[in-house]
């Protein structure tokens, strides 16, 4: 029995032995364009997949020119709770982490960035307007300073915020706080030497060379990251985080909703087309979807129902052209200020906005134009259809006879004498018999007055 246990102990040490190890696992994940709903969502749907768990660390490449605050911030929630290690690795290629991208990076368990980036200008835009550009020379740096109580809670709010994750990472935090309130930018090589990163890496390679035994702390443990000869593993957005990146774009969105509307507003008035109420319908709700996400403003959305309302009304109502022109001018002062925020890439363009504004003014004349040249032609229902249509006689008559009209049959009653056949022109109507009278006479001023 002795001999039997020590055999397979030494059996099962040769197996184990002889057993290939698999290779360690490193998720990327891509952070670049302005920082959205889409991006949060795509980061936070990604932080909980299985084979995040599983992985050594996961890297989070980043070039971004900022976005929304709220955005950032899910993902720094997302980041700080993540199963293992978050690497920010600002990518070669010239890329930077300005505004939000710089909280993000500050969030991180290690920030890498490959030479010729840049972090930093993470000053609120409402206070300091548009992150500075990529080239923007080193130590060129505005000095945006709050001008009001509002303005001055968001950019403490800002500074306390960045502060906390620099302390939380062991970081630069008086350089994080200049970043904000003087919109400080460095390069790679400075950040490194202030202490804003860790790591400066050429590329991928690099920098899982010098990730490896490096030792990182996560949920209060220490971890010791073996990233040598890792497997990469490149974790593209769903299409889920896809048709949301789509559909927040600001412009799809405004597109969207003035689809809907519009589509709305012809079923209403011709009940029964089905396709423009149910592909208005569709829209509609894609729009509404795309605005809980975004920033929007209500006064804005108003203006525009508004300003659409009173352009439906013009073709209505005769205003002489007030209606339709205040619906423009609420048309575009409402497109200008639906999304509530100063970040450029969260901003309707100004051409589309003027383009639609043309083409709703276009839309507006042809349908006046319709209306009237609708109210010119002949009345084409009831008794008044009747007057001036062109019959013929039956037979020859002189007061009472009958003629023949579109292919019916009337009762008839001429001042004049008719033939067989001869073409006669109705006068009046009076009940179920006309009044008629030669079609190639001028009436007379008595035929004109019989109705």
């Amino acid at each position: 029995m002795r001999l039997c246990y020590w055999g397979w102990l030494l059996i099962l040490a040769a197996l184990s032995w002889t057993q290939p190890v698999a290779a360690a696992q490193v998720v990327v994940l891509e952070l670049s364009g302005a920082i959205g709903p889409a991006s949060s969502d795509y980061i936070e749907r990604a932080l909980r997949r299985p084979e995040v768990a599983q992985s050594q660390a996961i890297v989070l490449r980043i070039d971004t020119p900022g976005g929304l605050d709220t955005a950032m911030r899910d993902i720094v929630q997302a980041i700080l709770a993540a199963p293992v290690p978050v690497i920010g690795y600002v990518a070669p290629g010239g890329a930077r982490a300005a505004s939000a991208g710089a909280f993000i990076l500050y969030a991180t368990h290690v920030a890498a960035m490959a030479p010729g980036t840049n972090v930093g200008a993470a000053t609120p835009v409402q206070i300091g307007g548009p992150a500075p550009a990529a080239d923007e020379p080193e130590g060129q740096q505005s000095d945006p300073q709050p001008k009001n109580a509002m303005e001055q809670k968001m950019v403490n709010d800002a500074v306390a915020y960045i502060r906390s994750l620099a302390m939380l990472r062991g970081r630069n935090a008086d350089w994080a706080e200049q970043a904000v309130r003087e919109a400080a930018s460095v390069s790679a090589d400075a950040a490194l030497e202030l202490g804003v990163i860790e790591l400066v890496a050429a590329d991928m390679d690099d920098l899982l060379r010098q990730l490896d035994g490096r030792t990182v702390s996560l949920a209060g443990t220490d971890r010791v990251l073996a990233t040598a000869n890792a497997h990469i593993v490149h974790l593209e957005p769903d299409w889920r985080s896809r048709l949301l990146a789509v559909i927040t774009n600001p412009n799809v969105a405004y597109i969207l909703l003035l689809l809907g509307i519009y589509g709305l507003m012809f079923e209403l008035m011709a009940p029964g087309s089905l396709v423009p109420g149910v592909l208005g319908g569709i829209c509609l709700l894609l729009a509404l979807f795309a605005f809980q996400a975004l920033p929007i403003s209500y006064a804005g959305l108003a203006l525009i129902a508004l300003g659409l309302a009173f352009i439906l009304a013009e073709a209505f109502v005769p205003s002489f052209g007030i209606l339709g022109i205040g619906g423009v001018i609420a048309f575009v002062i409402g497109s200008i200020i639906l999304f509530d925020t100063d970040t450029a890439a969260f901003r309707i363009s100004l051409e589309l906005i003027i383009g639609l504004a043309i083409v709703s003014s276009l839309a507006l004349l042809g349908l006046v134009l319709l209306l009237m040249r609708s109210h010119r032609q002949p009345v084409t229902s009831g008794a008044d259809r009747m007057i001036g249509r062109i019959g013929e006689a039956l037979y020859d008559f002189h007061g009472r006879g009958q003629v023949r009209l579109d292919g019916e049959i009337w009762t008839a009653h001429s001042e004049t004498p008719l033939r067989k056949n001869q073409p006669v022109r109705v006068l009046a109507r009076d009940g179920l018999k006309l009044h008629v009278a030669p079609a190639d006479a001028m009436p007379s001023d008595s035929e004109e007055g019989v109705q």
